[in-house]
Parts: structure tokens; sequence; C-alpha cells
């Protein structure tokens, strides 16, 4: 500790970053992040509310002790075997070879943007949707362009299309199902932008870390990866394999994308103990889809409850439902806390977010939500 910055100084953050030279394009910013509040159900981070199962534990458990008698040792570079068992899981045909993983899919959309944007090339996306895409965008120091949706927050390719030819970005991605919004994209819309993308060599990615929630009939990016080297889809192990601890996220593509990907990674970027984890859980994928059935029932059973309340929920592909129709959401969002709720603000006038939990979370929700909109006049 020196003499400029004593342990009982008033100084802020921002202060003390202030005093520190980074980059232009940090000063002011805020980090990422939401409320990590302690209550009885915590519904507003879109994480698995139902327990890993013990059968998976177990298997995890083992499967991590005989990793750690080789801690000595660096992990497998290339984490060969993790890359066999994710493209068995999605099927589709697809090869090792095309498979990429890193800690979430954070991670993942970081390796593509240090690949593929950076300084004097530009990133889209389009609000409202995930609200760390600007911040790879900064964090890569590539330019960020937020693109625009309809009023009932659906892209339709010829909108998408005029988008992507007007700003001609390095990068664009798509969230399907997208974060907050639960809307899915159809496959036209993803063709459409490919094809628009051609003449700039647009990067598309398809972002599904929730695609394992989708409506029966929504398709996924995944059928049309084959003949379309610049089509990436991203998942996550976070949501339905309820590994959000764990930080696995992936990608398909062309052998070629994941041959660049190499040319940033940081050395030996996957953990043996990730590998062995992640591997343990892919083993157990038929006992964690079961519980992701359960958490789809209680969407639509939200979406339901809502739509009777007076409320305007939005049909959801995911793990959650955006919904509006409130006078005062943050009042709302406030009952909820104070009733042991904890839901998302997403700065969307009149909205909330809610991550589908176990039923009784879902009850709970439903139940403080009711007795808010009964004393405050239906709204």
């Amino acid at each position: 500790m020196t003499t400029e910055q004593t342990a009982d100084s008033p100084s802020s953050t921002a202060d003390r970053l202030a005093a520190l030279p980074i980059r232009d394009e940090l000063r002011g910013q805020e980090p990422y992040g939401a409320p990590q509040l302690s209550v009885a159900a915590m519904l507003n981070v879109n994480e698995t509310t139902y327990g890993m199962p013990e059968e998976v534990v177990e298997a995890i458990t083992d499967r991590v002790r005989a990793a750690a008698r080789g801690l000595n040792r660096y992990p497998d570079r290339e984490f060969t075997a993790l890359r066999e068992k994710l493209a068995d899981f999605l099927g589709h045909g697809l090869a090792a070879e095309q498979i990429w993983a890193a800690n979430g899919s954070n991670e993942i959309m970081q390796h593509i943007l240090q690949a593929f944007a950076g300084p004097g090339r530009t990133v889209m996306a389009f609000p409202p949707t995930y609200s760390m895409y600007p911040l790879y965008a900064r964090g890569t120091n590539s330019r960020y362009v937020a693109g625009t949706r309809g009023e009932d927050f659906v892209q339709r390719p010829d909108d998408v299309v005029a988008q992507i030819r007007r700003h001609r970005p390095h990068v664009v991605i798509l969230c399907s199902p997208n974060n907050p919004t639960g809307t899915a994209l159809g496959l036209d819309v993803v063709e459409a932008a490919y094809e628009a993308a051609g003449d700039s060599q647009t990067m598309v990615v398809v972002d599904e870390a929730y695609g394992e929630f989708r409506q029966p009939g929504t398709p996924s990016a995944l059928e049309l990866l084959h003949g379309r080297p610049r089509l990436i889809v991203s998942r996550t192990m976070s949501k339905a394999f309820a590994l959000a601890g764990g930080r696995l996220g992936y990608l398909a593509a062309a052998p070629e994308v994941t041959d660049a990907l190499r040319l940033v990674r940081l050395p030996y970027h996957l953990s043996a103990i990730t590998q062995a984890a992640a591997e343990a859980a892919l083993d157990h994928a038929e006992a964690l889809m079961a519980n992701v059935e359960r958490i789809k029932a209680q969407r639509d059973r939200i979406v339901d409850e809502l739509t009777a309340m007076g409320l305007q929920p939005v049909p959801s592909d995911a793990n959650f439902v955006l919904f509006g129709g409130l006078a005062d959401a943050h009042a709302a969002w406030q009952h909820l806390l104070d009733d042991g709720v904890l839901v998302r603000e997403l700065g969307i006038a009149g909205h909330l977010r809610v991550t589908a939990g176990t039923e009784e979370e879902t009850s709970a929700f439903l139940g403080s939500l009711g007795r808010h909109l009964a004393a405050s006049g239906g709204r």
C-alpha cells in the first residue's frame, strides 16, 4: 500500500480507476453483472434451477478425481475426447474437428472476436439482446454497431439483410433464442443474413445458448452449417446441462474456423478438471435433458398464467420469459424481492424477465406477482 492510496481512503472505484492508465474506451464504463442476492427463489440469471442429479454428481466426482492424479501435467491442449463427445451430442453429422470449446460461451465469443474482429473492425448485434455483446466488442477493441428489431422483438429476413448491407460488419451476432426476449429465429433469417454477409465476407454467429429449450418444431442453425464456412453456431453447457459453475461453452463450425481460433487461444485454456466435468456431464445427457423438459413445462405455465393475469408475456423458446404490461416494473421487482423471489430488471419499460424455475419456485413467483397486481389495480 502506498501513500497515494491508504486503506481508509474515501476514493471511489471510479476515482481509483481514473488514476490508472487504462484504455480510453474503458473509462467511465461499468462491468457486467446481475444482483447476487441470497433469496429463496433466484430466477434472475437463467441458471438451471434444478440441482445436478446425484448420479451425475457421482460421475463428475469420479472423473475429476481421476483427472486430479495427473494435474502435475498440462491438460490435453486439443481437448480431443471432449470434442468428440460434443460432436456426438449435437449430431447433424458433425465431426470433432468442427467443434471448439472454451471456458463458457463468453470465452467462445471472445475467441471469435479476437480472430475475426479487433481494431478497425466492426461487430454488429440486434438489441434488445445479450448485454455482453458490446462488452465483447469493447474488450477486443472492436467497434460495436447496434442494429434494430421490430416492435414485437422479431427479426425478419429483409430487415436483417438491409442492416447488414448498410453497416457491412466483420462479425454479426444473431441470438436464437434471443436473450432477453426468448424469441427464436427462423432459418430463413439466418440464410438471408449469411447471403447478405457474403459481399463483405462477414462471419455470422448464431448464439444458441438456450437452444435445448426450443419449442417443438423450432429449428437449429446447426442444420445450415454444411457448405457455409463463415457460419458459426455457439452453444453452452451452463443452461441445459446445469453446468453454469463448470464454465464450458462450445461452438460448431467449419474446420478452418477452429484452426483460426487456435491462433488466439491461450495455451492449455481448458483445464483437465473442466474437461473431466464436462465429459462426465455429456455421458449423462439423457438425465439432464429430462430436467430441461421439466423447465420447459414451467416456462409454458408462466406464459399461460401471466396472460391470464392480463400481462403480455413474449412467447419463449428459452428457459425464461420476458413479460410486459407493468405500470411500474421496478415496484413489481421490489415486491417480488421482498417475497424472496429475484427476477431481472432489464431497462425495457414496463418489462421484467423471469427464469423458469422448479414448480415450487414458479408457484412462488406467480403467487407473489398476483398479489402485487391485486394491490396495484391489476398492473
